[in-house]
């Protein structure tokens, strides 16, 4: 068995590890028990009653209340006639020929990329650069749109995109160390009752298994579901 950290030692002492504790009161404990030197993420895990392999997919997208914290870079591909208004509404870079070839290069320096229909086909070639990253633009997101100005105010404001990954585990960042602990909860309120929408009618028995909240590199805290159900 691994040998606890002195910082982990003190973490434990401040909470029960075996508790399941309200999301508000959660909140408070990650808070408590961070010890980074920096302003640490804070990350849902959330364990879901579904089957993967049988196509029960759940994915989709939430607009969190108090944004996430981070400083997101957003790229919007688009012809000229867009382009002034993706920069009015906040894109870090817009344009499109200069972009694909400098991404075809290997530069991935965002965070999130946002097109509009007619120029898919040239943003489907990158998708060997883009794809492993999670950077590739999807409708179902909201990323592939027409209305760029919305979708880049969306993004910057708090909008994170979400799937449950092939053991039925959703992660998500949903803010930071520093927030105050009723914004954190929250967030993470909207995230999973989002996640309680998208059900899908295939899934039986309990839907939500397990969340747990936790801060980058502390141990998590679990959080109690029978409210989100």
């Amino acid at each position: 068995m691994a040998t606890l950290t002195k910082k982990r030692k003190a973490a434990f002492a401040k909470y029960d590890r075996a508790k399941i504790y309200p999301l508000a009161e959660a909140a408070k404990i990650v808070k408590e028990i961070s010890s980074t030197k920096f302003d640490s993420s804070v990350d849902l895990s959330i364990r879901l009653g579904i089957d993967v392999a049988k196509g029960q997919v759940v994915r989709g997208t939430a607009v969190l209340p108090h944004g996430t914290g981070k400083t997101v870079r957003v790229l919007v591909l688009c012809t000229p006639d867009k382009e002034a208004e993706a920069r009015q509404a906040g894109a870090d870079h817009a344009g499109l020929d200069e972009y694909v070839e400098k991404i075809i290069g290997g530069w991935t320096d965002i965070d999130v990329i946002i097109c509009t229909p007619s120029v898919m086909g040239k943003v489907g070639a990158l998708g060997k650069v883009l794809g492993p990253r999670g950077l590739m633009p999807n409708p179902k997101s909201g990323t592939v749109t027409m209305e760029v100005g919305k979708a880049v105010k969306e993004v910057k404001a708090g909008k994170i995109d979400f799937k449950a990954d092939k053991q039925g585990i959703v992660h998500a960042s949903i803010g930071k160390v520093s927030f105050d602990s009723d914004k954190l909860a929250a967030n993470a309120s909207e995230l999973l009752h989002t996640i309680v929408k998208l059900k899908p009618s295939a899934s039986k028995g309990s839907y939500i298994k397990s969340v747990i909240l936790s801060g980058t590199m502390s141990p998590g805290v679990k959080v109690d579901t029978k409210s989100l159900q």
